[in-house]
């Protein structure tokens, strides 16, 4: 790779941290004309518009056996994965919900160490017990919140649970992203996925189309930027950048949310809140950046 496109590969994958980080701000204002599925199904709906141009141009046909693979991840990526922790955001704070998502790179070195045998030392699963314990003084902290928009134990717990699937969906596609391109397979995933996401929608509630310009843009930002913009940047800098070195920007995602929720929305975490968002993040810069992370 040329010495030039290093930094600005570093900043691309930055810029997609922070953008992943605004998707809950903007769920939470379309929320307030929206149900979870409309926004949900909308905000992929724009994403899916938006990937399809590149789609198009990248593409590569699947081997029959990778179809099945890629549906199911998919199916889980997609509409599992985002009804839940749409529906867990409804039911607590941005912040809350941000600081929590920072689990997925502690989730994910256990999955390593489960599915791929990938020895952990001593340190690392004192790294685990901290991140697991962050998400418990996150979740015990929304008894005891006051004053602004209140979290919620129940809305804490389907945020965490919408972050198995996420790890459930990287799994799935940990083999195909090693064959074709993986921007390819990401655009794939979301616009099939987008496509179960509505038939399932349209079954169990009939989508509305009569909302306010607010909402909109709100729906607009989180497919273009939160969405498609992510993902494109993030892949732009990861072909460039050692992995290893390139998962520390995703911890940027639970900070800029806990801190657009705390300024913009008026949240507030309490000192157990913030304590755990410090064992979360912290764990999840660890895991980050160890030597021997991929």
């Amino acid at each position: 790779m040329p010495v030039r496109t290093r930094p600005l590969a570093f900043v691309l994958l930055a810029l997609a941290g922070c953008l992943w980080g605004t998707g809950f701000l903007f769920g939470k204002i379309a929320f307030r004309e929206m149900s979870v599925s409309e926004n949900v199904a909308f905000r992929f709906m724009v994403g899916s518009i938006a990937l399809s141009p590149i789609l198009i141009r990248r593409w590569k046909p699947y081997r029959a056996r990778d179809w099945g693979v890629l549906l199911v991840a998919s199916a889980i990526g997609v509409p599992v994965q985002f009804l839940v922790q749409f529906k867990g955001l409804q039911l607590t704070t941005v912040s809350h919900a941000s600081l929590i998502v920072g689990v997925l790179p502690v989730l994910l070195a256990v999955s390593s160490a489960v599915f791929f045998a990938e020895r952990l030392h001593l340190l690392e699963w004192g790294a685990l017990a901290l991140s697991a314990a962050g998400a418990i003084f996150i979740a015990l902290s929304s008894r005891d919140a006051v004053g602004g928009p209140r979290p919620s134990i129940a809305g804490d717990l389907l945020v965490l649970v919408s972050m198995f699937a996420a790890v459930a969906m990287i799994l799935c596609t940990k083999s195909l992203i090693a064959e074709y391109d993986a921007l390819q397979v990401t655009a794939t995933m979301i616009v099939a996925g987008t496509v179960m996401l509505f038939a399932w929608v349209e079954v169990t509630s009939p989508l509305r189309f009569h909302f306010s310009v607010n909402a909109w843009v709100a729906v607009v930002a989180q497919g273009l930027l939160a969405t498609a913009g992510a993902y494109l940047f993030w892949n732009w800098g990861l072909a460039r950048v050692p992995a290893s070195r390139a998962s520390v920007f995703l911890n940027l995602e639970p900070v800029v949310g806990s801190m657009l929720g705390v300024l913009l929305l008026h949240e507030r975490l309490g000192m157990m809140a913030l304590l755990g968002g410090i064992f979360i993040v912290g764990s999840a810069v660890y895991f980050s950046v160890r030597p021997h992370s991929a």
